[in-house]
């Protein structure tokens, strides 16, 4: 992850075909473990990582998202080989270090060039563009809702370390991060209502309620509030306690009876 200061190059920003490469991996990835999740839900795992206020390291999460030990020999691994995960690893960090910079950045309004735009798939858009003898074939599986994916593998790595979300004293910083993590929980529902919207195109085919399209925006505003709050909070401090030593002619703690001097005292 980047510090508060580090600034990402233009040309390091990930384009349509870096985002292809990765779903090419997850696809591939997917044939040797069926629960490898989709770009759409790493994608808001990765955005609530950078957004966690202690910096995890991948030895800690990519167990959970993906099942992979990076310590564990690559052939016991969902990954092909070496080459494979270190591609992999490429594209994340350099997706990382770009959403992380643009929370950085102070920006007015969401449609800003230099704001946070997740990577989210309007599916139901897509599928509006089938043809009715392609989504005969799809049967009756439910059709996500615009960006709820996307808030669905935020909170799966909020589940995950919950003690890393959980507010801190501070009143005011606590009503902001729980107001915060209650609008992205809201968009992990179902856009029920009438669609009036296009994801992309305000001329296209209505996809989702103009109530999904605020509470989209609202979740992406949370996002930028979550990191700032745990960028001036800061990480846990932890607790240490001291242990008192036994006086040399003490009973020794270990409760053998000997003195300390005769016991652990003699290491």
């Amino acid at each position: 992850m980047t510090s508060e200061t580090t600034q990402v190059a233009p040309e390091s920003a990930l384009d349509v075909e870096h985002f292809d490469e990765l779903d090419t991996i997850l696809d591939d990835l997917r044939m040797r473990d069926d629960e490898i999740p989709q770009w759409e839900f790493c994608e808001g795992f990765l955005a609530a990582l950078v957004c966690c206020r202690r910096e995890l390291v991948p030895a800690e999460y990519l167990p959970v998202l993906l099942g992979f030990d990076p310590a564990g020999a690559c052939g016991s691994s969902v990954f092909a080989d070496t080459a494979q995960f270190e591609r992999f690893m490429t594209l994340w960090t350099r997706r990382m270090n770009e959403v992380a910079t643009a929370l950085n950045t102070p920006i007015e309004a969401l449609d800003d060039e230099r704001a946070y735009q997740p990577e989210v798939m309007d599916l139901r858009g897509a599928i509006a563009a089938l043809t009715p003898e392609q989504r005969a074939e799809m049967g009756d599986a439910p059709i996500p809702s615009f960006g709820q994916i996307w808030a669905i593998g935020f909170m799966y790595a909020v589940e995950n370390w919950p003690e890393e979300w959980e507010p801190p004293r501070d009143r005011e910083a606590a009503k902001v991060i729980n107001a915060a993590l209650e609008c992205i929980v809201t968009l992990t529902e179902d856009d029920t209502a009438e669609p009036t919207v296009g994801a992309f195109e305000q001329d296209g085919v209505p996809t989702m309620s103009e109530q999904r399209l605020n509470d989209f925006a609202d979740a992406l505003w949370a996002v930028y509030d979550l990191r700032e709050v745990w960028r001036h909070i800061g990480p846990r401090v932890e607790t240490v306690f001291r242990v008192e030593t036994p006086g040399r002619n003490d009973a020794c703690s270990c409760g053998s009876g000997k003195k300390y001097k005769k016991c652990c005292g003699a290491n």
